[in-house]
């Protein structure tokens, strides 16, 4: 007589609902990291300049806003990108239109943008990454805006002035992301400014530093429109990095016309329109 065949023990269920687990979460971190690598590239190619770059600025407008201001806004777009053009081919004799703005608004959106953290800890960074992403998800669908066709946009949170003097613009942006935010106050005198400063914050996406240190006071030289002036002060044009003219060492004046526009060296460097010279042996 012969023993019976031995049964195989059966597999438990627990395990291969842990390997369909497993399986799931490779493929999303595989889709997560390939789309991680294709946004990084493509942000990378924007600064190889083969071609115009789209930009958006988004003006979101938690209180009305003069009448006059839209308006001016759209006059001055061609103005900023003349002048982006004109800055470009300073470096390169070949360039046309760098940059194309779109101006989006301004929009009646009961918004303010969130405030990036200070104390820089990893949770308040991802809190405020999460933020930014609800503020700007937010805007783009009461607006209708596809973010997709933009290289990068810059939401400008507008309110009318509260005092006769014009004041210091808050920003923030990614560092070589694509979003950049700032907070102003806006009537039709100002617009020249507020398209500096969103300006300002749309060349740190395309990694461009800051060139003014304590006091908003422009570094020298990088930081100054005309580092062989000579007098050196006052300076006659602000660096967009700057910021600001420099009037004396000690003293700095807001620009209030993109005519004062400079894109330094060191700052066409970091966005690419000046190539590093290739190495000789």
């Amino acid at each position: 007589m012969t023993a019976p065949d031995a049964e195989q023990p059966a597999q438990p269920k627990g395990r291969t609902f842990f390997y369909v687990r497993v399986a799931v979460l490779l493929t999303v971190l595989l889709f997560v990291l390939g789309y991680a690598w294709r946004d990084m590239r493509s942000r990378s190619r924007r600064n190889e300049w083969s071609r115009p770059l789209r930009v958006a600025f988004v003006f979101v407008a938690p209180e009305p806003l003069d009448s006059g201001v839209r308006p001016a806004l759209l006059e001055r777009e061609v103005a900023l990108e003349s002048k982006l053009a004109e800055e470009m081919r300073r470096y390169d004799a070949r360039a046309t239109l760098p940059i194309t703005v779109e101006i989006v608004g301004p929009l009646s959106v009961a918004l303010d943008a969130p405030r990036p953290p200070r104390d820089g800890g990893v949770l308040e960074a991802v809190r405020y990454a999460w933020d930014l992403h609800r503020f700007t998800s937010t805007v783009d669908d009461f607006a209708n805006l596809d973010s997709r066709l933009y290289d990068s946009r810059v939401y400008v949170v507008a309110k009318p002035p509260a005092s006769e003097r014009p004041k210091m613009v808050e920003g923030a942006s990614q560092d070589g992301g694509r979003i950049g935010v700032v907070a102003c106050e806006i009537d039709e005198r100002s617009v020249d400014f507020t398209l500096f400063v969103a300006t300002h914050e749309l060349f740190h996406t395309l990694g461009a530093s800051d060139k003014y240190g304590p006091n908003r006071l422009p570094t020298v030289p990088e930081g100054l429109a005309d580092p062989t002036r000579a007098p050196l002060y006052p300076q006659q044009k602000a660096e967009l990095m700057a910021g600001t003219r420099a009037l004396t060492p000690t003293l700095a004046a807001l620009p209030s016309s993109l005519d004062e526009l400079v894109v330094g060296e060191l700052t066409a460097r970091e966005i690419g329109w000046i190539r590093a010279a290739p190495e000789t042996r």
